[in-house]
């Protein structure tokens, strides 16, 4: 039995104890802080590890619940987040290499950037610091 594997983005494997408890679709609808409404839409994997030391997630078991995951809830062709119990829940982007599942790091930004005055090439937190009460920056 061919086992799943989810490697962390500081290479550290995800024990294969590990449950997928929570497949679905995320719609998200918002306005950034530009006042532009947005729309994403991700398919959303959650891991969980409990004290089932001898739980196994197989391929085809895996490959059965994306596919019933797919036909009942009519998933679209969306990238996909996974969510993991860390520190805090962690969302992470999903690659695929050499037989392994590989979180990725994902990251915050500022949609709106044009409006407050962000450089595109920057966005560290000495750049974020020079938007001032009232400028209208997020």
């Amino acid at each position: 039995m061919e086992t799943v594997q989810f490697v962390l983005p500081n290479g550290s494997l995800i024990p294969p104890h590990f449950h997928i408890t929570e497949v679905g679709q995320i719609e998200k609808r918002f306005i950034d802080c530009g006042g532009v409404l947005r729309k994403e839409s991700v398919i959303n994997f959650q891991l969980f590890t409990a004290d089932d030391y001898d739980h196994r997630l197989s391929v085809s078991k895996l490959k059965g619940l994306l596919e019933k995951s797919e036909k009942a809830l009519l998933l679209d062709d969306l990238e996909i987040e996974v969510e993991y119990q860390s520190d805090t829940i962690g969302k992470y982007g999903l690659d695929f290499e050499e037989g392994r599942l590989n979180l990725l790091s994902t990251q915050t930004a500022c949609l709106a950037s044009d409006q407050c005055g962000i450089p595109a090439r920057s966005k560290t937190a000495a750049v974020v610091n020079q938007c001032t009460p009232g400028s209208g920056c997020c």
